[in-house]
C-alpha cells in the first residue's frame, strides 16, 4: 500500500506510462477498467482519482455502491487480476488509489479486446496484426522492460543528464533520484534496472547494449564508395540525439534569416524539426533485440538517410503507416513524451511530410521492410542560390570594416557554410561588386 509521501511523489512526477490521474470517477466505469487492463499488459502502475491533469489535488468521495460497481467492472478483466483500491488523505483531501501490478498472465483482455499502454495513453488493439504483434512481444518481453543485470545504478547513471531530465519533465527538486526511478517503474522487483532505464539514463549504455549507438557517416558523392567522415555517438539516448543533430548541422547548408531587430533564425536546407522527428522515432522504435545493426545517419550529396533496425511492427499495416503508433519500446517512448520530445502519438510521419511540403521540398522516401529507412532528398544548389539581401549586406559591410577579413570570419558573421560564403563571394566577383587585391593570403578586398 502506498503512503502519503509516495502519492505526493507520484503526483509531482505527473501522468505518464505508469500513472493515470482522474479528477473524479468517470460516468463510464469501463474507462477506468480499460486503463487498468492496459497497465496490467504493460509495466503496471497506479490510477489516482481526485487529481487533475495539472497535477493538482482536488480530492473526491466515492460511496460504497460506486466502489462496489468499480470492483465489479474490474472483475470483467480476463484473466482476473487483483488490484487493491483504497483511499488516502493528502493535504486534507481524499484521494482514491488503484494499484495495478504488471500482470504475469499477459495478455489481459476486456470484453475480448486487448488494451496496451502507449506513452501516457491507453490504446485498444483492433486488428489481428496488432494482436499478433502484442503476442510476439509478450513472448520475448519488451526489450526496454527486461533487466540490465550488469548495470550499477549507483555509478552508471549520468547524474547531470538525470537532473536535466528532472527539469524538462517538471519534476520536483525535493523528490530523490531513487524515488523518481521507482515512480517511473524503471526498477524490477529484483532491484535490477530495466534496459529502458539503462538506455535513457546510463552514462554509457553501449557498454551493456553494444549496438545502442548512432553512427553518422558522410560520403563524397551519391553512393557509398568514399567515406569522408565517420562518427559513432553513444551515451544516454537524448545525448545521442543531440550529438547527431549537431553533426548534421555541421554538414548541411544552413542560412540565417534576420527579421527586424530580432535574433537570427536558422533555416536548414532540410527542416531541422523533420530530422528531430526521424531520429527520435528511430531511438524510440528500433528493435534493440537486433544485435547486428546500429541506427545510422548517412549523408550523401543528394540525400540524407536515417535507418534503424526493425521495419514496421505487424501491429501497423501499410495503410495505417503515418497515422498510428505502436512502439517496440513503450517505456522509452513514454520517457521521451515526458520531456516533450514526442508531441502526439502517431503524428510524427505526418508532421515530417507537412514540414517538407511547407519548405517546398520533395516528399521523403520511406522504406519499411527489414530495416526502417527515411530518405530526405537534398536540393543543395537551390538552397545555396537563395541569396537574400541581408546576407549580401552583411558580407559587404564586413569587408568595408575589415578589407582583410577571411572567409572563415565571414562564415561566423553570416552563419553560412564555407560553400555558402564562397558562392556569394564568387557571385559578387562576377558582378564586379568586389575584387581581390593582392595574394589570396595577405591580400584584401576592394568594393567597387
Amino acid at each position: 500500500m502506498l503512503n502519503k509521501n509516495d502519492i505526493k511523489s507520484i503526483i509531482s512526477s505527473g501522468e505518464g506510462y505508469n500513472a493515470e490521474f482522474k479528477v473524479r470517477v468517470p460516468k463510464k466505469l469501463k474507462d477506468i477498467t480499460e486503463e487498468v487492463c492496459a497497465l496490467a499488459n504493460a509495466a503496471g502502475g497506479v490510477i489516482l482519482i481526485g487529481v487533475d491533469d495539472h497535477n493538482q489535488i482536488i480530492g473526491t468521495e466515492i460511496e460504497n455502491s460506486k466502489r462496489s460497481a468499480i470492483q465489479n467492472s474490474l472483475n470483467e478483466i480476463n484473466p482476473h487480476i487483483h488490484c487493491p483500491m483504497y483511499s488516502i488523505e493528502v493535504d486534507g483531501k481524499q484521494i482514491w488509489v488503484i494499484e495495478v501490478a504488471s500482470g504475469s498472465q499477459k495478455p489481459y483482455t476486456l470484453s475480448g479486446a486487448i488494451y496496451v499502454r502507449q506513452g501516457p495513453n491507453s490504446q485498444k488493439l483492433t486488428s489481428v496484426e496488432q494482436m499478433r504483434d502484442f503476442f510476439q512481444q509478450s513472448d520475448r518481453i519488451f526489450f526496454d522492460e527486461a533487466p540490465c543485470s550488469e548495470f550499477d545504478i549507483n555509478k552508471d547513471i549520468d547524474s547531470a543528464w538525470f537532473e536535466e531530465f528532472r527539469l524538462e519533465a517538471g519534476l520536483s527538486k525535493t523528490v530523490s533520484q531513487e524515488q523518481i526511478i521507482n515512480n517511473l517503474k524503471l526498477i524490477l522487483p529484483d532491484n535490477n534496472l530495466k534496459n529502458g532505464g539503462a538506455l535513457f539514463f546510463g552514462s554509457a549504455p553501449e557498454q551493456f547494449i553494444e549496438t545502442a549507438v548512432i553512427r553518422c557517416i558522410a560520403f563524397d558523392g551519391i553512393n557509398k564508395t568514399q567515406i569522408i567522415d565517420d562518427k559513432i555517438f553513444g551515451g544516454p539516448l537524448m545525448k545521442q540525439y543531440q550529438q547527431a543533430m549537431q553533426w548534421l548541422k555541421g554538414k548541411l547548408d544552413i542560412r540565417y534569416k534576420i527579421e527586424g531587430g530580432g535574433p537570427r533564425k536558422e533555416i536548414w536546407e532540410i527542416p531541422e524539426t523533420a530530422f528531430k522527428e526521424a531520429i527520435i522515432n528511430a531511438l524510440s522504435h528500433r528493435d534493440y533485440y537486433d544485435k547486428g545493426a546500429k541506427i545510422t545517419i548517412e549523408l550523401f550529396n543528394d540525400r540524407v538517410e536515417i535507418t534503424n533496425p526493425g521495419g514496421l511492427t505487424s501491429a501497423i499495416s501499410p495503410a495505417e503507416f503515418g497515422t498510428k503508433s505502436h512502439s517496440r519500446n513503450p517505456l522509452i517512448f513514454g520517457l521521451f513524451v515526458r520531456i516533450h520530445m514526442v508531441e502526439q502519438v502517431g503524428s510524427g510521419i505526418g508532421r515530417i511530410n507537412d514540414l517538407l511540403k511547407k519548405a517546398s521540398l520533395p516528399k521523403p522516401v520511406f522504406k519499411t521492410k527489414g530495416m526502417f529507412t527515411v530518405a530526405f532528398l537534398r536540393t543543395v544548389e537551390e538552397t545555396v542560390e537563395e541569396t537574400v539581401e541581408e546576407t549580401v549586406e552583411i558580407i559587404l559591410n564586413a569587408m568595408k570594416e575589415n578589407p582583410k577579413i577571411t572567409a572563415k570570419a565571414l562564415q561566423e558573421k553570416t552563419g553560412l557554410s564555407r560553400r555558402g560564403v564562397e558562392y556569394h563571394i564568387d557571385k559578387l566577383k562576377k558582378n564586379s561588386v568586389i575584387k581581390r587585391v593582392g595574394a589570396t593570403k595577405g591580400g584584401s578586398w576592394k568594393i567597387s
